[in-house]
């Protein structure tokens, strides 16, 4: 079963509606209600497209990296965000920490509070 900060993997969708490449990605929430869909954050390694104090870094010397599955250091974009049906996800790789997670979901809150 596939839950909250897993990474996954699944073919992004893009802005201007082509085909995506199948990446990691991060599932942030289930969508309430009687469908099987899930919120899902981007992941990306083209760390210069990182917002400071919006997006998060996963360094390869942070704890909870292993656990990720991911292979470099990976931007966390929460500017990117998609709900799709999780029977269309591939596969988990991994996890990011319960506290890494909580950071997103509130910058998340804060950045739609504002």
């Amino acid at each position: 079963m596939k839950n909250s900060g897993q990474i996954v993997l699944f073919e992004f969708p893009q802005t201007d509606q082509l085909q995506g490449k199948l990446h990691p990605e991060l599932m942030l929430k289930n969508v309430p209600g009687p469908y099987n869909d899930v919120l899902m954050c981007m992941i990306s390694t083209q760390l210069n497209r990182g917002i400071k104090g919006f997006n998060d870094i996963l360094h390869c010397d942070d704890e909870d990296f292993v656990s990720s599955g991911l292979k470099k250091t990976s931007l966390i974009r929460l500017g990117r965000l998609a709900v799709v049906d999780r029977d269309i996800l591939v596969g988990s790789i991994g996890t990011i920490s319960n506290k890494r997670l909580k950071r997103l979901k509130n910058r998340l809150i804060n950045w739609i509070e504002k």
